[in-house]
């Protein structure tokens, strides 16, 4: 089922096609109307009538996150405010949010990304569709409920938390499609196991979960836990927001919507573009965005792009699921860490949870990791033979992955705090000092 053949489907030269004219007219628009591009653009002696078409667009500069909170609040919108009719934002770490604005025409863009996203998941008009992720200044619920309702699904705006009403309204109400963060399905999957609910009660049959990395080893218990099927969605709201790529039934990586978001693959280091099937970080250019759209913006997420015909018929460039980001990694005594290398490992084990911490700390100018591990019930002992064995084994898998020697410490079922939106997975203390 595929929601705009004629773009999904489109050939490689079509597609170019189209992502040049957009490139052409967005360099124009942002050079004329934003001084901070105008001044980028003018520092490497480019101006507008040098873009030709997409070939260009590794001579054009990056956009870092650091640019839109310089920016701060409305700095790099294209148009007046009277046009802009909405503000989304995400929260900083700096105390400056990122803040994105969209107009009608943006709007209505990122309905019909989203649309094609939950069709590639087999979501139709029939479905009720229960979004869990949050409703605000995050992206991720409205999006998704604008998207869910252009497909004609019947949407449930829950938002995210109240487990307890969440559950309630699946069984009263007969969602069939869950949408929220796979810990939070996670989650939910654990609290109506843990409730003793008959499954028969429970009719979902797909979750569309995203907002921050997971692996497949998660995507498998989510699976086992609701009994669905689960679909990796992707987006950042500095580009648009949920639905700039998502995986189809097939799920050998997520389709890109490229005709709006243009992406590359780049050297981290070196910021020169790699070629299809190499491992780098991800960059986009989100062409057809009206109020804000961005010049090769760095996503950190790092991840590779296959551009072969995926069997489900669609020929838009794929992404693989993004390993990490290259501001989240860790570097502990010189070698590169990233939680999904750890939860990998863990979600192996049939003793634990999918549930962990990193904790990293130094002691004596000499970085330190833990890694608190929770366990599943029917595995907690008071026995402390049997814990040391456990932690042994674990410790043993850990370093095999990691190529260094992590402290492991269990702790007992449903004792790491659960979050509604995303999971806290690291605890970096050498930041606090």
């Amino acid at each position: 089922m595929i929601w705009n053949k004629e773009i999904e489907c489109a050939s490689r030269e079509q597609m170019r096609e189209i992502q040049s004219k957009r490139l052409v007219e967005m360099v124009k628009r942002v050079y004329d109307t934003v001084p901070f591009y105008h001044n980028k653009l003018k520092e490497k002696g480019i101006e507008p009538r040098d873009i030709k078409g997409i070939e260009q667009l590794k001579d054009l500069p990056f956009t870092l996150k650091t640019d839109l909170r310089d920016n701060y609040p409305f700095g790099l919108f294209t148009v007046p405010q009277s046009e802009i009719v909405r503000i989304h934002a995400s929260s900083g770490t700096t105390g400056k949010p990122t803040v994105v604005g969209y107009t009608k025409k943006d709007i209505d863009m990122w309905s019909e990304v989203v649309a094609r996203s939950l069709t590639m998941a087999g979501v139709t008009k029939n479905d009720i569709i229960q979004v869990a992720y949050g409703y605000g200044l995050f992206t991720g619920g409205l999006g998704l409920h604008y998207g869910a309702e252009k497909v004609g699904a019947s949407v449930i705006p829950i938002s995210g938390g109240n487990t307890a009403k969440q559950i309630q309204l699946m069984r009263d109400f007969g969602s069939t499609v869950i949408a929220c963060t796979p810990s939070y399905a996670a989650f939910l999957g654990e609290s109506i196991a843990k409730e003793n609910i008959d499954p028969s009660e429970i009719k979902l049959r797909v979750g569309v979960f995203g907002a921050e990395p997971w692996t497949e080893e998660l995507r498998t218990e989510v699976q086992k836990l609701l009994r669905i099927k689960a679909y990796d969605i992707y987006g950042l709201s500095e580009v648009i927001g949920p639905g700039v790529s998502m995986e189809c039934d097939c799920q050998c990586g997520s389709h890109i919507n490229e005709d709006h978001f243009i992406p590359e693959i780049i050297d981290p280091i070196t910021l020169e573009v790699l070629p299809y099937g190499e491992l780098g970080e991800l960059v986009f250019t989100p062409v057809s965005k009206e109020a804000m759209p961005l010049i090769r913006y760095r996503t950190r997420d790092l991840t590779r792009l296959h551009a072969d015909t995926c069997a489900c018929g669609r020929t838009l460039v794929r992404m693989e699921k993004c390993l990490g980001r290259s501001d989240d990694m860790l570097i502990i005594r010189g070698v590169n860490v990233f939680p999904s290398q750890v939860e990998s490992v863990l979600l192996e084990m049939e003793e634990a949870s999918p549930h962990y911490q990193l904790v990293v700390s130094r002691e004596h100018n000499l970085d330190t990791l833990e890694i608190k591990v929770e366990l599943n019930e029917k595995y907690w002992s008071d026995e402390i033979k049997v814990l040391e064995g456990l932690k042994k084994l674990i410790s043993h898998k850990i370093a095999n992955v990691l190529g260094l020697t992590a402290t492991i410490r269990l702790v007992e079922p449903r004792s790491i705090q659960r979050s509604e939106g995303k999971a806290v997975r690291v605890i970096d203390n050498r930041k606090l000092k």
